[in-house]
């Protein structure tokens, strides 16, 4: 049995998304993050990432974490990786050069959109922030471009079908989504992150999410 360690309001939406699609069984475990906490040593504190019978599943005190049998591993795209060759059916790999492009992707999107994204998603307000957001977005523009001409004529990223490549990389621009004008001048990503989007599985992880506490 396959249990995922996280709450919605984190890096677990990864692989709680491409479960959700796979329809896969598996358990969850809500941690929060310690830092989300008023008094993480409070005797009435839930489960967090602090706490030491987290800290004896993944000892850098960091979620997601997903366990099946002996297996742990503590990298929200590993995990999705790993799921989606095991479980995932065609929304994993079905030869190696998948395997590769999947790879791939999800490397392009830890290495070249999600730094700068969360930039733009945690940049506070004002002419600081707003500074902040423009050096960011500008950082995003060449990978975007490189995505946007992948897509031309293609609605997936990988095997003309949607795979945990579309989940992984959506995921990691997702931070930026709220800058519109930038993912607007880029309409081939646009398209295929809002077909991503509206797809039930999405949904059910976003409705999840949106019922955790900010």
């Amino acid at each position: 049995m396959i249990t995922l360690y996280g709450v919605y309001r984190s890096r677990a939406t990864r692989p709680l998304w491409l479960l959700h699609e796979t329809g896969t069984p598996f358990t969850h475990v809500p941690v929060i993050q310690a830092y989300r906490l008023p008094d993480p040593g409070a005797a009435d504190a839930p489960l967090h990432t602090a706490a030491p019978d987290f800290l004896k599943i993944n000892p850098q005190g960091q979620i997601p974490v997903m366990q099946e049998g002996a297996l742990i591993l503590t990298e929200s795209l590993a995990i999705s990786l790993y799921l989606a060759r095991r479980h995932g059916g065609d929304f994993g790999p079905q030869d190696d050069a998948e395997t590769a492009q999947m790879e791939q992707w999800a490397l392009f999107a830890a290495t070249s959109v999600e730094g700068p994204a969360l930039e733009i998603l945690q940049a506070p307000a004002g002419t600081m922030g707003e500074g902040i957001v423009t050096v960011a977005a500008e950082k995003l523009r060449r990978p975007l471009g490189r995505l946007n001409a992948h897509l031309a004529g293609r609605d997936w990223l990988v095997g003309n079908r949607f795979t945990v490549a579309d989940i992984n990389t959506a995921e990691c621009l997702r931070y930026a989504q709220g800058h519109a004008a930038l993912i607007a001048e880029f309409p081939e990503v646009d398209r295929w992150l809002k077909a991503a989007q509206a797809r039930p599985a999405f949904q059910k992880m976003w409705a999840g999410r949106m019922a955790e506490p900010e």
